[in-house]
């Protein structure tokens, strides 16, 4: 988080505070240069750019959240959030829970 520009440093803590309280159990690694929770498989991924943070929970999930997503880019598999706005940690949180069940649930793939 150290390397990570200026005016990431404060939204990546926050973004892995909430991750860490929906995967207290997760193992934290680097894959890829980038934080990763992982349980049986990988939850999720994040990183920092210069202008967003990217937030990874997998494009099954991320389709199951698109109408909530409606004002964010994102991606197939990647959601990002500008650092000029306040991170929608309820949106965030669910969103974790919902990939961290399907893992824990049906044993879901990273990516498909």
């Amino acid at each position: 988080m150290a390397a990570a520009p200026k005016q990431a440093q404060e939204k990546l803590e926050e973004l892995r505070h909430i991750l860490k309280e929906v995967a207290p159990d997760a193992t934290e690694v680097l894959k890829w240069g980038s934080p990763v929770f992982e349980e049986k498989r990988i939850l999720f991924a994040y990183s920092a750019f210069k202008s967003h943070l990217n937030f990874m929970p997998t494009r099954t999930t991320i389709d199951s959240f698109r109408e909530e997503l409606a004002d964010y880019t994102s991606g197939k598999d990647t959601i990002q959030f500008p650092y000029d706005q306040p991170l929608p940690r309820e949106l965030i949180r669910k969103i974790a829970h919902y990939r961290a069940r399907d893992v824990r649930e049906n044993n879901a793939r990273w990516m498909h």
